[in-house]
């Protein structure tokens, strides 16, 4: 019988051997460390990936026609790239019924930065007399606003319309009469351009003065686990602009059925409609806190009002210094939610305007203005 032979050892090329181990090496790391937005999360990964929600997902039901065409909009609308603007600029956008008292006080923080903002104004009852050059002519085409009513959100569409004629706009942001600037021109102007979120105020408040006010008449496109709510002042990037703009559906809802004394109940749509929308759309792309400070700690249906006698170097540091955003459900248990204010992960003072200030308040503002909107 002949000896039974060894098998030789293996003498391939060692570049294979060495292209195994690589490819094997990335299998485990994408593994263990997916990319969140790419091809490869999607392939190694599954439910942790964005694409692969984005490829798998499959509705809980049939859509509406107009839910699905309106999905297919937005869709495309959020897919956009970012517009490469040479010279990007900030819209601030104040609704008021009439005159806006603290026009001096905003010159003095937009003075020296012209090419950087542009300014609109959308008085509902009485066209107001301009003190600043910033202002004149900034009026557009108004109409009546009721508190509490559909035509507040008309309103602050009619506003961001008129914005994003100027391809130049890349952020909006929604201020009252009352409102004033906490910080100085060139911290705003980068807190706000460079952020890559909207500041759009949105929480879930279980109680009567949040899902208390649903209607089920919004079903099937609304349903009640995404009724959100939260302050009207937003402030929000260009793509979140277009897409308030683009819709119509979810805009209809809330014309329809969420009105005050509507079926018992009292449903405010300025507090309800822009935080359910992008809670639905795109729940990751707000901050779910608003940059504009109001105080509502005395418990009432308004703000508290800010007098003269109010305004402090230490009031001011203290509205900069809040670096945690709070809600408190409406229920009895108040349940109090607090959240830190992150900027791309650094966490920083959460309010860049305030309100709610008297027009007697505005030469104390002017006076202090240079130190209190420093940094320091």
């Amino acid at each position: 019988m002949s000896e039974s032979r060894q098998r030789p050892p293996f003498k391939g090329p060692r570049w294979i051997i060495t292209l195994v181990a690589l490819v094997t090496l990335v299998v485990i790391t994408a593994l263990i460390y997916p990319p969140r937005n790419s091809v490869t999360c999607y392939m190694f990964s599954g439910p942790g990936c964005q694409l692969y929600q984005q490829f798998l997902f499959v509705p809980s039901r049939e859509l509406t026609d107009t839910e699905a065409a309106a999905q297919v909009v937005t869709n495309e609308i959020m897919n956009l790239p970012e517009s490469k603007i040479a010279n990007p600029k900030i819209a601030f956008m104040f609704l008021t019924p009439g005159a806006l008292p603290f026009e001096p006080l905003w010159e003095m923080f937009l003075r020296g930065h012209e090419n950087k903002f542009s300014i609109y104004v959308h008085a509902s009852k009485k066209s107001p007399a301009h003190t600043s050059n910033y202002f004149a002519g900034r009026d557009i085409h108004s109409h009546k606003v009721a508190w509490g009513q559909i035509s507040m959100v008309d309103a602050e569409r009619r506003l961001l319309a008129h914005a994003l004629i100027d391809p130049d706009n890349q952020h909006f942001v929604l201020l009252s009469d009352s409102c004033v600037p906490l910080f100085d021109f060139n911290y705003i102007y980068n807190h706000l351009i460079y952020a890559n979120l909207s500041f759009i105020d949105c929480f879930e408040d279980p109680g009567p003065h949040g899902n208390g006010r649903y209607s089920q008449h919004m079903l099937p496109e609304v349903e009640k686990k995404d009724f959100r709510k939260g302050s009207q002042w937003f402030s929000m990037k260009r793509r979140h602009a277009i897409v308030v703009m683009a819709d119509s559906l979810y805009y209809t809802k809330f014309k329809l059925y969420c009105r005050p004394k509507m079926e018992g109940r009292n449903c405010y749509a300025d507090e309800h409609y822009f935080p359910t929308l992008f809670n639905m759309i795109d729940p990751n792309g707000i901050a779910n806190w608003s940059v504009t400070h109001v105080d509502w700690s005395e418990g009432k249906w308004h703000p508290r009002l800010y007098n003269a006698r109010d305004i402090t170097p230490h009031l001011l540091r203290k509205i900069k210094s809040i670096q945690l955003a709070y809600h408190v459900t409406s229920d009895l248990k108040k349940v109090t939610t607090v959240r830190p204010c992150l900027w791309k992960g650094e966490q920083r003072p959460c309010y860049l305007f305030a309100r709610k200030f008297n027009p007697e308040t505005l030469n104390r503002l002017m006076y202090l203005f240079p130190n209190y909107t420093s940094l320091v």
